[in-house]
């Protein structure tokens, strides 16, 4: 039992690690011009560039590195219909693999300290039984920091499946910044001057993303209070 609890603690003191490591790096090296270079590159690839893009969209998304470079790149590479459909295929597969990561790494060792107290424990439990709304709304909502939320959810009691469905709230954000990314129509272009979308799309997404901020925040809230009233009244 004692070696399972200090394994557990192991494996989350390495991902805290490596995830500190990744962001000095990243804070250090010039990622916008690192990953200019790597849509340079995946634009002379030809038939294999869509591949290659969706690997290093998976890589960006479990090392805490922003997406937006690559989703613009997406509409300059691809346009809008083909790149955001490689986009969120790929920002689907990072957020998975850095969500099982999380489960993998840490969920044991939350689950020993959520188990300690039964409250924590009743909330989680009820979170789970929502997972697939709260999932949804999370992405549907600019608020939420995507590449932090995959490994989030990660120790959480979300299952798998309500988790990798609720990525379907990825789409609208997906779509609008790889039409902006159309619009610059060079990789050169991303990150100098970012051209100016249709005010009314960008309005709808905005809305959209507030809604679901809005919603998430007082749904999660209900959920908590309820299973934290049902945890007392089990107490007495």
């Amino acid at each position: 039992m004692k070696k399972n609890k200090f394994s557990s603690i192991n494996n989350l003191i390495l991902l805290s690690l490596a995830i500190i490591f990744v962001i000095i790096i990243a804070k250090l090296l010039n990622i916008q011009s690192l990953l200019q270079q790597s849509l340079i590159w995946v634009q002379s690839l030809g038939f294999w560039g869509p591949a290659a893009f969706m690997l290093i969209y998976n890589l960006a998304t479990i090392l805490f590195i922003p997406g937006s470079i690559l989703t613009l790149g997406g509409g300059v590479l691809f346009g809008v219909f083909w790149g955001s459909i490689y986009v969120f295929i790929a920002a689907t597969f990072g957020a998975l693999f850095a969500f099982l990561i999380g489960r993998y790494f840490s969920r044991d060792w939350v689950s020993q300290k959520i188990n300690k107290y039964p409250k924590f424990k009743a909330v989680d439990f009820a979170v789970a039984k929502e997972g697939l709304k709260i999932v949804f709304l999370t992405r549907l909502s600019p608020i939420f920091p995507f590449n932090l939320l995959n490994y989030a959810f990660g120790v959480t009691q979300v299952s798998l499946k309500d988790y990798i469905l609720g990525s379907v709230g990825m789409i609208p954000g997906t779509i609008l910044y790889v039409y902006i990314g159309s619009l610059a129509g060079d990789i050169a272009m991303i990150g100098a001057k970012t051209p100016a979308a249709n005010p009314t799309l960008q309005w709808m997404v905005r809305i959209i993303g507030l809604v679901a901020t809005i919603t998430v925040t007082i749904y999660v809230t209900r959920i908590a209070k309820k299973a934290l009233e049902e945890s007392v009244n089990s107490e007495q």
